[in-house]
């Protein structure tokens, strides 16, 4: 009996152990609905959450749980998902058409998905259509926990800019164009923080800073087609943080951000106590699109000169600074070892895949973008699900593009849903090169990846004696430039069905995007969650029984 109330006492001292040991839960209720807005002085139909344009900024730390009922008050499906967070072995919470059921209209989804062995400057956004050129996007972001060290002292304050293209029209018509096979064009207008302002002395500031202090600023490009150039009046912008890695701290005057990247800065309120002006203009366009907003600097006097600094030209300016970026290789951060610590450019690559990306016409007219000559649609059936479940023959087929694809025909485009087999923790090389005359810029989810090299040209075998095979970025985006390629190397050890997709929105809805399967040739509760117990269901999947029991929570 004394063994018995001995080992029972073990057993529960060990069982309040665990439950306290559990990393903490944040809960959140988000109730999406239209609103109106005139950032551009033309009103037009928004996506807002919780009445607000942007999004609330979604603030958590390294490996908490994220718990978000989120309610769908619009007339449209809709789906959010997580530019940048890993989803380990989760790919069911990462929120893109080929993975998770829409949110029928007057319906609600609950997310639940781990913060798991990360940092960074993020943002989420509407992923099914045309929905992002609404709004419905926020910043997210993910602080270290107290016992990591960073390498800065603590700032003064964190803030969140959004920069961005803008369109008046909505994203019902500029949908609609695309459908009919034309382009949505240019944008008409830059966003900051969802406001576009003016050289002209007016306005409220959007930020404050106390003279002497240092401020970190968490800068996301979250618009459809246009990179940007940020910059602050008289201010140098030290780069800290890249994508949820710490880099380098390098100085600028400013910063190139394509679309879909984030980038963490630290700035110092070390000028004359007055107003300044933030600035965001668009790059690679003949006709510069710029925005502004007030920085103001507490107990300051007088106003923001009119004369705003000028941005750079030419994408060659743009290729040097990205390859100044560096991977800080004695920092910590949410992983057990120094960044550096992991030898990337020692391991031998096991596969080597080849993206080109291209634009064509089908039926004669009709504009489509095209990865290996495959421009992808979306499917009624999420091809996760339709995996899963044992249905894919007859949603969609593996592998229809080759790893080294060869001369690719813009006057033959196949239009289908685009999936890749990937072995379960094989050490990959992506080549992506870039056949148009406009810049791209690639995102992989579920992943951070070494951007190792963008060069002009081809790329061939030989172009590896040119890799960053040291402190490369550890990243989950890379822009590559009119008629150049981009290389990135990772392990592919998240097991899931993962999107890579072009963040400009209408490359991506006419087809430049495919889905990476990657998992062992068998279920396993070990490498990859189950369906989650509160899943959607759609398409061909209704009525049919769960492979494996169904998984209530992390």
């Amino acid at each position: 009996m004394v063994r018995k109330s001995v080992i029972l006492g073990f057993l529960l001292t060990v069982l309040t152990t665990v439950i306290k040991a559990e990393d903490p839960y944040l809960f959140f209720t988000w109730k999406v609905t239209y609103g109106t807005i005139s950032p551009l002085g033309v009103p037009q139909k928004a996506i807002m959450i919780n009445d607000k344009f942007p999004g609330p900024n979604l603030n958590t730390t390294t490996n908490n749980n994220i718990v978000i009922n989120v309610i769908n008050n619009l007339d449209e499906p809709f789906l959010f998902t997580w530019s940048g967070m890993q989803h380990r072995k989760n790919s069911w919470q990462d929120g893109m058409p080929g993975t998770t059921c829409p949110i029928p209209p007057g319906k609600n989804f609950t997310y639940h998905f781990q913060a798991k062995d990360q940092i960074g400057s993020y943002f989420y956004y509407p992923s099914l259509g045309l929905q992002r050129a609404a709004g419905g996007f926020g910043g997210l972001r993910i602080n270290s926990r107290a016992l990591i060290p960073v390498p800065y002292p603590d700032p003064e304050d964190d803030y969140t800019v959004l920069i961005g293209d803008w369109y008046t029209k909505t994203h019902v018509a500029l949908k609609d164009n695309l459908d009919s096979g034309r382009s949505i064009g240019r944008p008409e207008g830059v966003l900051i923080n969802g406001k576009a302002g003016k050289p002209d002395g007016t306005g409220e500031p959007i930020f404050t800073m106390k003279p002497g202090k240092t401020y970190k600023y968490r800068i996301c490009n979250v618009g459809l087609k246009m990179a940007l150039n940020f910059r602050i009046q008289n201010h140098k912008i030290k780069l800290v943080e890249l994508e949820g890695s710490h880099t380098l701290q390098n100085l600028y005057d400013s910063l190139d951000l394509h679309v879909g990247q984030c980038f963490g800065v630290l700035v110092t309120a070390d000028q004359e106590p007055k107003d300044y002006y933030m600035v965001a203009s668009t790059r690679f366009l003949k006709t510069v699109l710029t925005s502004t907003a007030l920085l103001r600097y507490e107990g300051g006097k007088g106003a923001a000169s009119p004369e705003l600094p000028k941005p750079p030209v030419g994408w060659a300016w743009s290729l040097n600074q990205f390859r100044s970026f560096r991977w800080n290789l004695t920092a910590s951060a949410a992983r057990p070892n120094p960044q550096g610590s992991y030898h990337y450019g020692k391991i031998n690559i096991t596969r080597s895949i080849k993206l080109v990306n291209t634009v064509g016409k089908i039926e004669g007219k009709k504009l489509r973008y095209a990865l290996s000559g495959v421009s992808h649609v979306e499917t009624e059936t999420p091809i996760k699900l339709a995996q899963y479940f044992g249905v894919a023959d007859k949603v969609f087929k593996y592998d229809t593009i080759k790893d080294e694809p060869t001369k690719v025909d813009t006057s033959n485009i196949l239009v289908q849903p685009n999936v890749l087999n990937i072995e379960h923790r094989s050490f990959v090389e992506i080549v992506f090169e870039n056949q148009e005359r406009t810049t791209q810029s690639w995102h992989l989810d579920g992943y951070s990846f070494f951007a190792v090299a963008v060069e002009p040209g081809k790329w061939t075998p030989a172009k590896r004696k040119n890799y960053n095979l040291l402190d490369a970025v550890y990243r989950h985006t890379i822009q590559v430039y009119p008629k150049c390629w981009g290389a990135i190397l990772l392990t592919f050890d998240n097991c899931g069905m993962w999107n890579i997709r072009s963040e400009i929105l209408e490359k991506r809805y006419l087809g430049q995007q495919l889905y990476v399967n990657v998992g062992p040739p068998e279920l396993s509760q070990r490498d990859e969650y189950s369906f989650p117990a509160n899943g959607l269901r759609c398409g061909i999947i209704q009525g049919l029984p769960d492979p494996q029991p169904p998984r209530d929570s992390l």
